[in-house]
């Protein structure tokens, strides 16, 4: 059974999880500029087992416009150039020799405003999970009231500053896609 003390703490960590999350699925959304982390979602067939793109190969950036992709073995570089080319991503990758290069196309103003659209939807998801949390914490509180283990008062105090704990963490999501938007839309 969950103490009064450790409602608030608890709620916090899961919050700060949600965040963390949250931050993730922003990196996966590409923005002007490429990242290797773009690639992350990409898995290869290595040997039966199919594996992030990051565990059978070294990602780095080449230049501004494009992502370099060196395998670790010499005979998955046509696996790694066909999942990238089969990923939803959008990219053409090109072989030289053991290097893949990955460039990252232009973006278009109408592709820009679909990402923002995803992020916006993304920081939704983000602020669902938070309020959920919120919701959890303030019914654990109820229960306690009620099982006589902690007053009304206690209950008042203590839902308050879950509200605040949940008003900073809804702040920290509007500012992470506010920032995002910034960096899509920037030309």
């Amino acid at each position: 059974m969950t103490t009064l003390a450790e409602i608030k703490p608890n709620a916090e960590r899961k919050m700060g999880q949600s965040i963390d999350a949250f931050k993730t699925a922003l990196q996966r959304v590409r923005t002007g500029r490429p990242s290797p982390q773009l690639l992350d979602v990409i898995h290869v067939d290595y040997y039966g087992a199919m594996l992030p793109l990051s565990q059978v190969a070294n990602l780095s950036l080449l230049d501004a416009r494009t992502i370099g992709v060196s395998p670790w073995e010499k005979g998955m570089a046509q696996k790694i150039e066909k999942a990238i080319r089969d990923s939803d991503l959008g990219l053409n990758p090109a072989s030289q020799g053991d290097l893949i290069r990955v460039p990252m196309p232009a973006m278009t103003e109408e592709r820009r405003k679909e990402l923002t659209k995803v992020v916006r939807s993304e920081g939704e998801d983000a602020k669902i999970a938070i309020r959920n949390l919120r919701r959890d914490a303030n019914e654990t509180v109820k229960r306690l009231v009620k099982d006589k283990e902690a007053s009304e008062d206690d209950e008042r105090r203590q839902t308050d500053e879950i509200q605040k704990l949940t008003d900073k963490f809804i702040s920290e999501v509007d500012n992470l896609v506010e920032a995002k938007e910034a960096d899509i839309l920037a030309v």
